[in-house]
């Protein structure tokens, strides 16, 4: 069980919430469902998709991640329901299946969004009111991208949820490059692979590869630093940029040889910051890749000191 505790204050009195996990499943994945972007900062597809009479199951919801990742997750109805398993034959269905999920992308969200569909990354969550030693030790043996949320229901209009497991990190090898770009990253072939996995797993290896020492020992010193903030940070690779999340992306990284800048985009409120020109910009209603509508551009080790707290109230915020 969870050790967290929840305790209201009142004229100088405490008294401890009781918290509870909802014993009907299906309430529960209502309520998700209907915040499942303000809560995991997922967009809906789909509830209790059906995988087809061959498989003869159904995924109990479908969604698209803020970088464009797909996601199912699965709520585990008792503490001894194998839901890992369950999730894991879900995922490899929906890889196997990858045209049939981007006409469901192309008919809730449109032509744009279907197209964007990344599939380095798709992800499996399991929440849970909890989850035994044997959930989290199986996991971890898992080389699969596998998230288990706990969750608490505290009185009428509180909800936590906790990160039980995040995947761990993936570091960038340095040393590897990209040098052949495919022709058409955007297709995804008939036998369901991806034409661009190889060239943009190197993405980010290949730009600092171009980049120059001072810009290489930047990147290095933030990457350490936004892992650093806490032990449930992950780290994406994706097509743009590299995302650091903990149950939503805080900063994601963007990296310009040429103009040998390091921007990041930090999900802050800008009008929260005091703004600097040259250094920090609004970018709310300015098209980009990543997530955040806070710019930090960042040339010198004196811009990262800078962007610190900031880097660290998104962290908190997440």
């Amino acid at each position: 069980m969870s050790d967290i505790k929840l305790f209201h204050f009142n004229a100088g009195q405490m008294h401890e919430l009781a918290g509870t996990a909802v014993q009907v499943e299906k309430s529960l994945q209502i309520l998700f469902e209907t915040n499942l972007e303000s809560l995991l900062g997922i967009r809906f597809l789909a509830s209790e998709h059906t995988t087809g009479s061959v498989h003869g199951g159904r995924i109990d919801t479908l969604g698209l991640d803020e970088d464009d990742c797909p996601v199912i997750i699965e709520y585990k109805r008792a503490v001894n329901e194998n839901v890992i398993n369950q999730g894991l034959f879900y995922l490899d269905w929906l890889l196997d299946h990858r045209k049939e999920f981007q006409w469901l992308v192309l008919e809730k969200l449109g032509a744009e969004a279907a197209k964007n569909v990344d599939w380095s990354a798709p992800r499996l969550l399991c929440i849970a009111g909890d989850f035994t030693k044997y959930d989290e030790h199986a996991v971890k043996q898992i080389a699969r991208n596998i998230e288990l949320i706990r969750y608490r229901r505290f009185g009428d209009d509180l909800l936590m949820m906790e990160l039980v497991h995040t995947p761990k990190v993936a570091r960038i090898n340095l040393s590897q490059s990209s040098t052949n770009k495919p022709s058409n990253p955007q297709i995804t072939n008939d036998d369901g692979n991806s034409a661009s996995d190889p060239y943009w797993a190197n993405r980010m290896a290949h730009k600092l590869s171009q980049s120059s020492s001072e810009l290489r020992d930047l990147y290095e010193a933030v990457h350490q630093f936004l892992i650093g903030l806490g032990d449930d940070v992950q780290v994406k690779e994706l097509k743009q940029y590299t995302a650091f999340k903990r149950i939503k992306n805080f900063t994601c990284l963007q990296i310009y040889p040429q103009a040998r800048t390091l921007t990041a985009y930090v999900r802050l409120d800008p009008f929260t910051v005091d703004l600097k020109p040259g250094f920090s910009r609004d970018v709310t209603s300015v098209g980009h890749h990543g997530t955040g509508d806070l710019e930090l551009s960042l040339k010198l080790m004196a811009d990262f000191e800078k962007a610190q707290p900031l880097f660290r109230r998104a962290y908190e915020g997440s």
